[in-house]
């Protein structure tokens, strides 16, 4: 075990009389570096730590020290929502620089080769994915510059032999949005109050992207466009040891990992964790030559793979965490004294050599790590009672070909099948159906997007639990335990670009189905340009080119009788084809309004839609999180406008103009009576209203959804606490939580809000024990949790029965209008597909459905303590 250092003195710095120089942050002196290497402040025009660098400011450094030194190469990845670049800088001699293509491509292990021990050692170190833990992007210029102007001779063999690849912002829109902060109340005088503004930021905080994301989950989940930019140059470099450099709170000192032992997963190999801790002997060497306090082996775990920490656990390398201190601003009063941002910056730039360093000096042991990594994965394979899985989505071309480009991106084998297969009674379809050998160097992998585990060793976790990904995008897999008659192509999935249908301009009307993920982006830019459409309530059936068709209860149907072109000559009709063409869904052409069985197409079962506009309730106390997995599915996904309105503006703002409001989980108590009063006149008048979590429960409060919530105390007496003594707290808090776990719900697709579901079978997200009983009236609980409802990521079991009893999502009429309630996470991270459309359901179909509610109890008590609450994470 790694003996963890503490030191009694105080980690503060004296007040300095003037910023500190280049010299302060560097392991050397200042005369041991090239002298034509330009020095950070030469480019910025302050000193590192004086200010806080904005994102264009520290690329122009990295360019000037592209230029001026021939260890540099900067090579663009992509770009962010915000057109921010997003940039490597690679580090080594220059003869590894000159054939770094030819280097990195004999690094690939793919499914019919075998790792090597040849060629260099590859490290590569992450700052600042949180944008506000900025220490880490100030500190990669510091440590650039160390690595690129270093003449010592030992340093020189170092790079003859290793990589070193900086990637010195990896949340560019976060960090700009803090440093506009912290700039906007910089002050001339040091203010180290912790109640001053500048540490205190607004909603939402620099610590995620555009979308409001947090990209240290997303190295998995591969949701938003930094992460999918970021991960083709991981699987590129093949990173040996990667460090991933983050801020925790002002109180702390410094951690580095290991971690926690018994929250690793299993899934990675013991000998990493040891390789961690010889490595961390670097990082404690190089603080205690500094007298810095740290800590190990407490806090942080290694458990969830979509961390920039624990991705290279299992890719074949050693993820490392490192967080500091972080002053959030220039200075800070501590229990620790006076905490400088260049004090967390130096701590950063230290164990970023060390990191090196230490890579350096167990290259051999690293290298054979990694060998020995891919090697055992096909023998683990072989030794599983399966032999790989099999997945198939019959109708929505979009959830399936985005799953499998997912895969893809993971560098996963993937083989399309070229004959039906059946598997317990199921049957799988060649035209739609996939399959994944377990015997492939991504062994580990595979194991960790499919596997279903429910309890570990240590079931306390520092995030999610489960995260299955065909679970969460709702796609039927089996594992296959014999191979034996499965036929498959020769070379693995590949994205082919879809054929453009030729469509009819003169038909009667024309259709598409529901079932498709992009229909309601479909619709939404139909209804947007004035055209006419109305959704079937029921069924009905009729001939499309000879054949019978039949069309199910959701279909959207969009009659010629009903459009009109508007004075400038628009061709609706061709603008309907484009947008079908751009979401590749298939539009059906209407011969006539007879149909063959089921409604006829001008029944009043096809009830019109409208063009939802939709509201979405922000700012402080509410889930930055949550509110940004709304917007980014229907902004970004579906290309539905979302107007996102402070709740400390609601009393002024006309509601008249908004058909939906939003409310994701979050702290609805400071809402003004005013504004209360004027959602309950605007639901009751006819608006839908969308609660989720504790937006739901403060919907039950008000009396606008007639729900109860299990209470606190109900929870509570679910656990037996005699016996117990004070060691077992956290244990007992564990048990009571649900930090992330999937659960199987029923869902009634014969719901207006249920449509698209070709069967009632529908995992749904849950991060908290808030929990709604099933109402006893009918037709008002839209999806309800099964009876043996986990199905992947812990719950105690205790947790587990209360959840088979509760409804999942309820809807009922209110007045004139809608109120629709959620405990569940719908949208969860930008991944969850399946369950999202229930989102897109509530803002079009809400009017669909009719399902009277007996006026809510006033007597019903609504538990005020929330279950769970949102809480920022490293």
């Amino acid at each position: 075990m790694f003996v963890r250092s503490f030191f009694l003195l105080l980690f503060s710095l004296p007040m300095l009389s003037q910023a500190a120089t280049l010299d302060y942050y560097l392991p050397l002196p200042i005369e041991h570096y090239q002298s034509n290497i330009a020095k950070p402040s030469e480019t910025l025009g302050f000193e590192l730590g004086e200010r806080h660098v904005r994102h264009d400011q520290l690329k122009q450094f990295f360019y000037k020290l592209s230029a001026q030194s021939d260890r540099v190469k900067l090579t663009t990845i992509g770009h962010t929502p915000q057109l921010r670049e997003q940039f490597l800088v690679t580090i080594s001699s220059p003869k590894n620089l000159a054939n770094l293509d030819t280097i990195l491509e004999k690094r690939q292990v793919r499914a019919d080769q075998k790792a090597t021990t040849d060629g260099p050692l590859v490290v590569w170190l992450g700052y600042s994915v949180h944008g506000d833990e900025i220490s880490g992007a100030n500190a990669s210029m510091a440590a650039a510059y160390h690595f690129a102007a270093n003449q010592s001779p030992e340093f020189e063999t170092i790079l003859e032999n290793t990589i070193i690849v900086l990637e010195p912002s990896i949340n560019p829109d976060g960090m700009d949005r803090f440093v506009n902060w912290v700039s906007t109340f910089y002050n001339n005088t040091p203010n180290a109050d912790p109640n001053h503004i500048e540490h205190h930021q607004s909603w939402v905080s620099g610590r995620t992207n555009h979308y409001w994301f947090d990209l240290n989950r997303d190295w998995l989940l591969l949701a938003q466009d930094e992460s999918k930019n970021r991960i083709k140059y991981f699987h590129h470099y093949q990173p040996n040891v990667l460090g991933d450099f983050h801020e925790m709170g002002a109180n702390s000192t410094y951690f580095f990992q290991p971690g926690i032992a018994t929250r690793t997963h299993p899934l990675t190999p013991k000998s990493n964790t040891k390789l961690t801790s010889d490595i961390a002997k670097y990082h404690a060497k190089a603080l205690d030559e500094h007298n810095r306090l740290y800590f190990t082996q407490e806090s942080f775990d290694d458990f969830y793979y979509g961390k920039g920490s624990t991705y290279p656990d299992v890719n074949g390398g050693i993820g490392i965490l490192f967080e500091q201190a972080s002053s959030r601003g220039i200075e800070q009063d501590t229990i620790n004294g006076l905490l400088t941002f260049e004090f967390g910056i130096k701590n950063q730039v230290l164990t970023s050599i060390s990191t090196v360093q230490g890579a350096w000096d167990n290259r051999n042991e690293l290298k054979s790590y990694r060998k020995k990594f891919y090697q055992d994965a096909l023998k683990l394979a072989k030794k599983q009672k399966f032999k790989g899985y099999i997945f198939q989505e019959k109708k929505d071309k979009y959830r399936l070909e985005h799953f499998l480009d997912k895969l893809a991106q993971h560098r996963i084998s993937v083989y399309p099948l070229t004959q039906d297969y059946q598997v317990n009674d199921k049957k799988y379809n060649k035209e739609t159906s996939y399959y994944i050998p377990l015997a492939q160097t991504q062994y580990r992998l595979v194991q960790a997007l499919f596997d279903q585990g429910t309890s570990w060793q240590d079931n306390t976790f520092y995030d999610v639990s489960g995260w299955t990904m065909p679970l969460a995008m709702n796609i039927d897999f089996d594992q296959v335990k014999s191979t034996r008659g499965l036929k498959l192509a020769s070379t693995t999935w590949s994205k082919q670009i879809p054929k453009q249908q030729v469509i009819a301009k003169n038909a009667y009307g024309y259709a598409f189905e529901w079932h498709h993920f992009l229909a309601p982006k479909l619709l939404n830019e139909l209804l947007a340009h004035d055209i006419k459409a109305r959704v079937a309530t029921k069924p009905f059936s009729t001939e499309i080119a000879g054949e019978l068709r039949n069309f199910a209860t959701g279909t959207i149907v969009i009659p010629a009788a009903l459009q009109k072109n508007d004075t400038q000559n628009v061709d609706w009709q061709q603008l309907m084809i484009d947008a079908s063409h751009a979401a590749n869904i298939e539009l059906f052409s209407l011969n006539t309004g007879l149909t063959v069985q089921g409604v006829d197409l001008g029944s009043r079962s096809l009830k019109p839609l409208i063009e939802p506009k939709v509201m979405l309730v922000g700012g402080h106390g509410i889930s930055q999180y949550e509110a940004g997995e709304v917007r980014f599915y229907l902004d970004q996904m579906l290309n539905i406008p979302v107007s996102v309105i402070d709740h400390v503006r609601l009393s002024r703002i006309d509601l008249s103009y908004y058909t939906h409001i939003i409310l994701v989980n979050g702290d609805y108590s400071k809402l003004s009576k005013t504004s209360i009063k004027k959602i309950k006149h605007w639901v009751n008048t006819g608006g839908v209203i969308i609660g989720q979590k504790r937006g739901a429960q403060w919907l039950a409060k008000q009396q606008l959804l007639n729900a109860e919530f299990v209470s606190k105390k109900q929870l509570n007496k679910l656990f037996d606490t005699e016996g117990l003594n004070y060691e077992d707290k956290e244990a007992l808090s564990a048990r009571k939580r649900i930090s992330g776990t999937i659960f199987e719900s029923t869902i009634d697709n014969s719901h207006p809000l249920g449509y698209g579901y070709d069967d009632s079978y529908l995992p749904l997200f849950r991060n908290s024990t808030l929990m709604m009983e099933q109402p006893k009236q009918p037709f008002v609980t839209l999806a309800k949790y099964a009876k043996e409802p986990l199905l992947s990521g812990y719950t105690d079991s205790k947790l587990q029965q209360r959840v088979a009893k509760s409804a999942a999502i309820i809807a009922h009429n209110i007045g004139k209008g809608r109120v629709i309630a959620s405990t569940d996470v719908l949208a969860f991270r930008g991944y969850w597909l399946g369950s999202a459309k229930v989102l897109a359901n509530s803002l079009f179909f809400s009017k669909a459905f009719n399902a009277s509610m007996k006026a809510p109890d006033k007597k019903n008590k609504v538990d005020k303590k929330s279950h769970n609450k949102d809480k920022s994470t490293p």
